[in-house]
């Protein structure tokens, strides 16, 4: 008997012979160079893990997806899947027209005949979408600060897939795993979706969840784009690796999944149950606050606990693939096993164990004992590898703050301070240093100075990862860049931001360099605090006045933040 979801999927790859000649036909188009998250997207509409989809959604499929998570013709679909471009490549595209889509390296992967193009309306895209149009969400940052202003829409051709050098033999398409099932005989496989390192709770509760629906289990983890700040993908697998001869080998594979999440809560509970449907799995577990970015900007979680169990169950059917619900697991010490915390009928007189995420981030990151009961020795010691405790850790300091208010001054300062203490390489990128060495051709608009910032927060990510301390100090006026220079940082070790908060007409009265009197007589134009805007840090980690505070004792204070964070051993 033909079982549906073990049958090949349809695919948007040409044949070898037809990629070759369109690989030598390819030179003649006009190319776009496609960001990472699209890679990703691309991946994954070639390969079958987006079906039904044929390429990047038609203006009519998007703003029915944007409004009822459906496509044009009325199937279940909640996520936009789109190209974005800039306007100045758009304006170079008329309808109709083949354009090559290439990775960074400028490998083509496919071809798009592209049949719309539009603005859309990002605010309305990530209120509807998302639930709110507040940048604290990650996607609704991306949209409004990374993405593209206009989409482009159409069928997509695939030429090859995007190579991916690491865990080679992990990484299976939806035929490739459909395949494996059908060889081995699996006619129910439950998938686990996570973005985290497995502890003995996810192992208890996916063991619980096959058992419970009588299924093979595929863990299945995302190694695309995931939140900021997330550990690394290659961390992970590493930690997957070492725990799955922890699983009965007959019933359990991993493969992994080149998704770029959007965090979307309830949407994205759909969309993930609907790719696990396109690699031949029948059943979900779906978890609480399943795919939560977090607390918006008012602190609040951005979607309720079951919100998604919620949508899930409400589209079931519909999905084509059953969800088993995430059971929260506590561990109970005078049983020495994990219990789903709903299901413990003597909790009054028993000791429940639980660490939070944020918890285990803090003993990791000061270097206090992870217990046996909560993780296995094998990940604590992968974790520990990628990240040390904090004091031995790269880190950046970034100073930001108008021009003359200090921040060089109290940088430099600083840097002595650092170096004295000795243990790490310490660089200072000063704003001036760096449009010297870095920067000299860039002029001062607002696209160059933001061009001028995200070179040095490259460089600031790269001493950091490298285990050394950056000292930044520039004028850094908009917080959208400072923001996806944090998040770039963040990936490896500590951000600091230090707000020098001199004020604009102490600034000008100091004006060393004349700079605000020329700006003053409109001979520098988009001239930070007298004709363009500075957008002031709402959360830095230490606020710092120069008014009434000597360089020394700003510097010190900038110390104190480093130890109490543990950056630097007190």
């Amino acid at each position: 008997m033909s079982r549906p979801n073990l049958a090949p999927i349809t695919e948007l790859y040409v044949s070898f012979d037809s990629a070759q000649k369109m690989r030598a036909e390819a030179a003649d188009l006009t190319s776009w160079d496609l960001s990472p998250r699209q890679i990703c997207d691309l991946e994954l509409l070639m390969n079958g893990a987006f079906n039904p989809l044929k390429g990047f959604m038609t203006e009519a499929d998007y703003e029915h997806v944007v409004d009822k998570m459906r496509l044009s013709d009325g199937t279940l679909w909640p996520m936009p899947i789109t190209l974005d471009v800039s306007e100045e490549f758009a304006d170079r595209i008329k309808l109709g027209q083949d354009i090559a889509l290439r990775d960074q390296e400028g490998v083509i992967l496919a071809t798009l005949t592209v049949t719309d193009r539009w603005t859309p309306d990002k605010a309305e895209e990530a209120r509807k979408v998302f639930g709110a149009d507040d940048t604290a969400h990650p996607a609704v940052n991306y949209i409004h600060h990374t993405a593209g202003p206009v989409y482009l829409g159409g069928p997509v051709t695939g030429i090859q897939q995007p190579v991916h050098y690491d865990f080679r033999g992990r990484r299976d398409t939806p035929n490739e795993l459909r395949a494996y099932f059908r060889k081995l005989g699996w006619r129910k496989i439950v998938a686990f979706q996570t973005r985290n390192p497995l502890h003995r709770a996810h192992q208890e509760l996916t063991f619980r969840a096959a058992k419970e629906v009588e299924a093979n289990l595929l863990i299945h983890p995302v190694v695309g784009m995931t939140k900021p700040g997330d550990v690394d993908h290659f961390t992970r697998v590493r930690c997957y690796e070492a725990v799955l001869d922890k699983y009965p080998g007959s019933t359990t594979t991993m493969s992994l999944l080149n998704l770029a999440m959007r965090m979307a809560g309830p949407r994205e509970a759909l969309w993930h149950g609907l790719i696990r449907r396109n690699h031949g799995c029948t059943h979900f577990i779906v978890g609480r606050d399943h795919a939560g970015p977090g607390k918006n900007s008012r602190g609040e979680d951005f979607y309720g606990h079951y919100d998604a169990q919620d949508m899930f169950r409400e589209h079931e059917e519909e999905i084509g693939i059953k969800m088993v619900d995430f059971k929260h697991m506590v561990y109970v010490q005078e049983r020495a096993q994990y219990e789903p915390t709903d299901e413990i009928p003597d909790r009054d007189k028993v000791t429940i164990l639980n660490i939070s995420g944020t918890e285990l981030r803090r003993r990791l990151v000061e270097g206090l004992e992870i217990p046996d009961w909560f993780s296995f020795p094998e990940v604590v010691t992968e974790l520990r590898r990628t990240r040390p405790p904090r004091s031995k850790q790269g880190f950046t300091v970034f100073f930001t703050g108008y021009s003359g208010s200090g921040k060089s001054t109290i940088a430099n300062a600083l840097l002595v301070k650092l170096m004295e203490m000795g243990g790490r390489p310490v660089t200072l990128l000063d704003g001036d240093i760096v449009r010297k060495n870095l920067s000299s051709e860039l002029g001062f608009s607002k696209e160059h100075r933001d061009l001028n910032i995200r070179r040095i927060g490259y460089v600031a990510s790269e001493i950091t990862k490298n285990g050394g301390i950056a000292i930044c100090a520039p004028i850094a006026p908009y917080a959208a860049t400072r923001r996806a220079v944090r998040e770039e940082i963040e990936s490896y070790g500590a951000f600091v931001e230090v707000h020098v908060a001199t004020s604009l007409e102490e600034c000008e009265r100091r004006d060393r360099k004349g700079l605000y009197k020329l700006a003053r007589e409109g001979k520098i134009k988009e001239f930070t605090g007298i004709s363009d805007p500075y957008d002031d840090p709402q959360n830095p980690e230490l606020r710092v006045e120069t008014e009434r505070a000597d360089v020394d004792n700003c510097a010190h204070q900038v110390i104190l933040k480093l130890e109490q964070m543990g950056l630097i051993a007190g």
